[in-house]
C-alpha cells in the first residue's frame, strides 16, 4: 500500500473544511491530517484535532482554553505561525480554505516551500495572482483548484494541449434572487440572501452568490489559473448546478464536467489527484429528468459581475480593489448597515477612486488592500 498523503487544512471549521473532512473520513487509508487551522472557533477546532489526532493546530486568536487540547498537539497562534504551518516540512499538500484575502500569505508560504496547494480561496489569486503563479513556477509546486468550477476546468483540460484550448464557460446558479423581480431586490433581507437554492456555504460566499460577485472573482481566478484573457471566458446561468464548467476547444468541440452540487467531488479530486477513488456521495442519476438549461446572466440583476469583468480588463490593482470593496460592502450588509443593492454601489464608487498602479510585493499588496478598505468604508458611511 502506498504511503498516505499528509496534508494541512487551513480554514478547517468552515464549509469547505467540513467537506474536506468528509473526504478524509472516506479515505483514511489514503490521507493523513498533519495540521489544521481556524480563525476563532476554538471548540470546533479542538473537536477536529481530537477526532483525527492532529499533531499541529493553529488558532487565529489567542486560545481561551489551550490546556483542553491534547499534549500531543502543538497549538500556535499568530500570522507568522500560520505561515509556518502552511510550509511544514512534512506536508505533501496544503488545502487553503481560508475565507477572504487572509488566504494569500499562507498560500504563498506553502508554494514557496514547494508544497502543492489545493486552492479553495479565490482571493489569493484575485489579490495576488502574479505573485502566486510566479511562486508556483519558481518552486515547481502545483496549484490544484478546489472550487467546483475551476476544478471542473482542470478535469476537462487533462491530456489536452494548451494550444487546443479556445475558451472556458463557468456556470452559476444565479443565487438566492435569480427569479425575484429586479425592482424587489432593494427590499430583500439578510436572511433571504443567505438562503442559497443549491449549495451549503458560508454566509459571505452565499451573499456573493446572490450578487454574483463570486462568479466575478472566479473569472479573475480563472485568468491566472488557465492563462486566458477576459474575452475567452464566459458565464452562464445554470440553475441546478449540475454542470460546473465547460471547455471549448479550437475545433469547436466542448467538454463539460457534471456532478451533484456538493463540494466533496471537487475536493476529493483535488486532494487525491491524479488518482480517482470511490466518492463520498452518489453520482448523478441519469434515469431521472435532469435540467441542463443555460441562460446568459442579466447585467441589470448582477451589476457586481459587470464590475468584476471591468476590473479584470483594467488589471493592475483593480481586481484587488474589487475584492476589498466587496468584502467591506458584504460585511456592511451583514451588519444591516446597507441594503442589498448598495453592495454594488459601494464597489463601483470605490473602484472609481482608484489609481491605476500595480503592487509588486506582498507588503505593497497588504498596504494597498488596507487603503482600499478604508476608502470603501468611507463610501459605506456616506450612505448612512
Amino acid at each position: 500500500m502506498s504511503r498516505r498523503k499528509k496534508f494541512v487544512l487551513l480554514g478547517a471549521t468552515g464549509s469547505i473544511g467540513e467537506s474536506t473532512l468528509r473526504v478524509l473520513r472516506k479515505h483514511p487509508d489514503k490521507l493523513e491530517l498533519l495540521g489544521v487551522s481556524a480563525n476563532q472557533q476554538e471548540e470546533k477546532l479542538r473537536t477536529i484535532v481530537h477526532e483525527f489526532q492532529v499533531p499541529h493546530a493553529h488558532l487565529g486568536t489567542s486560545p481561551k482554553n489551550p490546556e483542553a487540547f491534547s499534549s500531543a498537539t502543538t497549538l500556535s497562534s499568530g500570522s507568522s505561525n500560520l505561515n509556518a504551518l502552511a510550509s511544514h516540512d512534512d506536508a505533501d499538500v496544503v488545502v487553503v480554505a481560508i475565507v477572504g484575502s487572509a488566504g494569500l500569505g499562507p498560500t504563498l508560504a506553502a508554494l514557496n516551500a514547494g508544497k502543492d496547494v489545493v486552492l479553495a480561496n479565490k482571493e489569493s489569486l484575485v489579490v495576488g495572482g502574479k505573485l502566486v503563479t510566479e511562486a508556483a513556477r519558481k518552486s515547481g509546486a502545483r496549484i490544484i483548484p478546489a472550487d467546483s468550477e475551476h476544478n471542473a476546468i482542470h478535469q476537462c483540460l487533462l491530456g489536452q494541449e494548451d494550444r487546443a484550448l479556445d475558451s472556458i464557460i463557468l456556470t452559476a446558479s444565479g443565487g438566492a434572487f435569480r427569479d425575484l423581480p429586479i425592482d424587489k431586490l432593494k427590499d430583500v433581507s439578510l436572511e433571504q440572501a443567505l438562503q442559497h437554492p443549491n449549495w451549503s456555504m458560508g454566509p459571505k460566499v452565499t451573499i456573493d452568490s446572490a450578487t454574483m460577485a463570486n462568479k466575478g472573482l472566479e473569472l479573475i481566478e480563472a485568468h491566472w489559473l488557465f492563462g486566458l484573457p477576459p474575452g475567452k471566458m464566459e458565464v452562464v446561468i445554470h440553475p441546478p448546478s449540475i454542470v460546473h464548467a465547460m471547455v471549448r476547444f479550437i475545433d469547436g468541440c466542448c467538454l463539460a464536467q457534471l456532478s451533484p452540487p456538493s463540494m466533496t467531488f471537487a475536493l476529493q479530486n483535488a486532494l487525491l489527484f491524479p488518482e480517482r477513488h470511490h466518492g463520498v456521495e452518489k453520482s448523478l442519476d441519469f434515469s431521472a429528468n435532469l435540467n441542463l438549461s443555460f441562460t446568459p446572466p442579466c447585467e441589470q440583476r448582477y451589476p457586481c459581475l459587470r464590475l468584476a469583468k471591468q476590473s479584470l480588463a483594467q488589471g493592475g490593482c483593480f481586481p484587488l480593489g474589487f475584492n476589498a470593496a466587496n468584502e467591506v460592502a458584504v460585511d456592511a450588509f451583514r451588519m444591516n448597515r446597507i441594503g442589498f443593492v448598495q453592495i454594488s454601489n459601494i464597489i463601483d464608487a470605490t473602484l472609481n477612486k482608484l489609481n491605476a498602479i500595480e503592487p509588486l510585493t506582498i507588503d505593497e499588496l497588504h498596504l494597498l488592500d488596507s487603503q482600499i478598505r478604508e476608502t470603501a468604508e468611507t463610501v459605506v458611511n456616506s450612505l448612512n
